[in-house]
């Protein structure tokens, strides 16, 4: 009794003392190197969110992030297909001299490597301290090759490492590293595990790992990518009744409405389970959130219809219209970006590089075409250098944009000429006006930019050869 006596003041004082201890670490953490977190949509056309004038799909998570920081109206994708995009967003450079400027699939699993000399955003963090991970979509080397993610800064990837991989939702395994990992399920019914809440959950994971450090998160959802397949339940019932749409009949031609507005309801509800992560482990208010996509919507006009996820923006994904290349962007950082604000800025997935590089103190590389937006970003957009132009290019077609002017150049598939579309996006942001005939030294200007621009590729030519037909031999 009398000993219980005694030690009641010294456990009193041991409980204050860690109190204060675990309340100086809170406030340690919160001062200390901000968490950055990437999150790109696979798909997603500009139009979609609700933030963004979607009527159709509900997404709370990602209108309540825009609320409470900033949105762009001219942010751009890396490119209008997945790996060349990834690739400018991974190395802050444009399509023009990036090592991947189209999608390249290997024999077996896994695509085109980058080259171990390409410097990454990851590696750039990394080297300032950041623990890294990556979850869901690669697309940017083979399993141990030199573009595995492991061996371009990250610490952790968990998902798909091949993009063609990524075409099935209900997979028998995921990567690890570069290791195998089964799941419960196989590609036909009976469907055990959904290959995006297992990518979600191991994200969740990596959160709760290093809360105690600063982290890079790059979460690359395979959502709301073809095909549609996903569980039955309440999310799709629920756009299945909204919309009137069958969810399953192929003989329907618009069977995948109800599908496709379900997997972006699905991707907000991952972001509101990110969200809710970083609020419970009290690291909210000291992290950094971005949202864009890879590219634009795959859904064409006549299917899009209902959902309107292109709105009237002309093209989609695959083309060098803004349907293709144009994307929404949301960044968030409590206290630092302020809540309800705008931007018309013009930038790209190129410039997170020297964005991130900026933020965190360390130079970044040399030869990339990114500009830091972290003046904008911090509300002191009168220190905002800007683009003299963007540039695009894939598959005989490069893109240009200089101010409010844009420049579409398609080189001819038998003679190799290149015709030029010019428009004024800030009079004609749909793209229906060509003024090349009109504007003669402006239409200079912009082949002057394509020839600078372009460095020739032996891996992916811009303007590709005309394959010899083989002669058939008359008997």
């Amino acid at each position: 009794m009398k000993l219980s006596r005694l030690l009641l003041p010294v456990l009193l004082l041991v409980s204050i003392l860690n109190g204060i201890s675990a309340k100086g670490q809170k406030a340690s953490n919160k001062k200390g190197k901000p968490n950055i977190i990437y999150i790109l949509a696979d798909d997603m056309g500009y139009f979609e969110l609700g933030c963004y004038g979607g009527k159709v799909i509900e997404t709370p998570n990602l209108d309540k992030l825009a609320k409470g920081g900033m949105v762009f109206s001219n942010h751009y994708c890396g490119s209008n297909i997945c790996a060349p995009s990834r690739c400018a967003l991974m190395t802050g450079k444009h399509t023009g001299h990036t090592w991947i400027r189209d999608n390249k699939e290997m024999p077996t699993e896994g695509n085109e490597p980058i080259l171990a000399s390409e410097i990454t955003v990851a590696e750039v963090l990394k080297s300032a301290g950041y623990t890294t991970g990556a979850f869901g979509k690669w697309g940017l080397g083979y399993p141990g090759s030199e573009g595995s993610p492991n061996k371009k800064g990250f610490d952790q990837f968990f998902g798909y490492n091949c993009q063609r991989h990524a075409h099935h939702y209900f997979t028998n395994y995921l990567r690890q590293n570069d290791d195998s990992i089964p799941l419960e399920g196989n590609l036909k019914a009976p469907y055990k595990e959904y290959s995006a809440d297992v990518i979600t959950s191991k994200a969740l994971d990596f959160i709760e790992q290093n809360k105690n450090k600063p982290f890079f998160l790059y979460f690359a959802s395979t959502l709301p990518h073809n095909p549609y397949d996903q569980p039955d339940d309440k999310i799709l019932d629920y756009y299945v009744t909204k919309t009137g749409k069958p969810k399953g009949d192929p003989t329907s031609e618009d069977f995948s409405i109800p599908k496709y507005a379900a997997m972006t309801a699905r991707l907000d509800k991952e972001v509101g389970q990110l969200i809710a992560k970083l609020k419970e482990l009290n690291l909210l208010d000291n992290t950094l959130i971005i949202f864009t996509s890879d590219n634009g919507t795959a859904l064409r006009p006549k299917e899009d219809e209902y959902i309107r996820t292109g709105g009237d923006l002309r093209g989609r994904k695959s083309e060098m219209y803004e349907g293709g290349i144009k994307s929404p962007m949301i960044a968030y950082w409590k206290g630092k970006i302020v809540a309800g604000s705008q931007s018309d800025l013009i930038s790209a997935s190129w410039d997170f590089l020297p964005t991130a590089a900026e933020l965190v103190k360390v130079k970044a590389p040399e030869n990339i075409d990114g500009i830091s937006m972290l003046p904008t970003l911090l509300g002191k957009s009168n220190n905002q250098k800007q683009h003299e132009y963007l540039y695009w290019e894939r598959n005989q077609t490069q893109g240009i944009r200089k101010g409010d002017m844009k420049a579409v150049i398609t080189f001819d598939k038998e003679t190799k000429k290149p015709s030029i579309e010019i428009f004024n996006l800030a009079k004609d942001p749909y793209e229906k006006n060509d003024l090349a005939a009109t504007e003669p030294q402006l239409k200079s200007e912009f082949f002057e930019i394509a020839k600078s621009a372009h460095i020739d590729s032996d891996l992916f030519p811009l303007i590709k050869k005309q394959k010899k037909s083989k002669q058939k031999s008359v008997e």
